[in-house]
């Protein structure tokens, strides 16, 4: 058994709120992953601190080996979703996802335009994402978060604005991209989700996480 991500000890504080409360959790490379719990559980500061974008005030975070703000600023081979994908809302979504992929030059614009089919979008299409629907814009955020390959996908609430048929289908890709080995952090509101696609699931409450499936 492999784990992708090793937390230890993990507590968050903002002046006098504790959000993260002592967290210890093995995430276990190649399974989907799932965090349940209310708005204001934890949920997201967690990925944050997991992702670099926060620095924890007590414990450690380790992925792939690499612990986060001392060995690495930034997990490597990360792909992510935390709450509204930001994009240039006067540009296509193809435009957008190439100026993404320009950071890292790891991919070509076939690539992009084939994640971009691969969530159910025209890479031909010239509409601006500022005229996408939520829907839209959430399946433009997914083809983001997995267009460079990355082994790490974090997602808080990818299903967001997607109707049934949408739902079905990303849940098809996220259980395609486990079979081809990804490691998944997914939270989500919706329990047919969690039921339909995780290995383990966790839940947050009020910053202590307690187990509920264990995989």
């Amino acid at each position: 058994m492999t784990n992708a991500i090793e937390i230890y000890e993990l507590s968050k504080t903002f002046g006098q709120d504790t959000v993260l409360r002592d967290v210890n959790r093995n995430f276990e490379a190649g399974k989907i992953h799932g965090i349940v719990g209310n708005n204001g559980s934890g949920k997201t500061v967690m990925f944050k601190c997991i992702c670099g974008f926060l620095q924890p005030s007590k414990g450690r975070v380790i992925v792939n080996g690499k612990q986060i703000g001392k060995d690495v600023d930034f997990p490597k081979d990360l792909g992510l979703i935390i709450e509204t994908p930001g994009f240039l809302p006067q540009l296509s979504g193809l435009k957008n996802l190439e100026i993404l992929a320009g950071l890292n030059k790891k991919i070509t614009l076939k690539q992009i335009a084939d994640t971009i089919r691969r969530v159910g979008l025209d890479p031909l299409s010239r509409k601006p994402v500022g005229k996408y629907s939520l829907g839209m814009r959430q399946r433009l955020g997914i083809a983001q978060a997995i267009m460079e390959n990355p082994q790490l996908l974090i997602l808080d609430e990818p299903m967001n604005g997607l109707d049934k048929h949408g739902v079905a289908e990303m849940r098809e890709l996220f259980l395609s991209l486990k079979t081809d080995g990804r490691t998944i952090l997914l939270a989500s509101h919706n329990i047919a989700d969690i039921d339909a696609l995780c290995d383990t699931v966790c839940e947050m409450d009020a910053g202590v996480m307690s187990m509920v499936k264990e995989g």
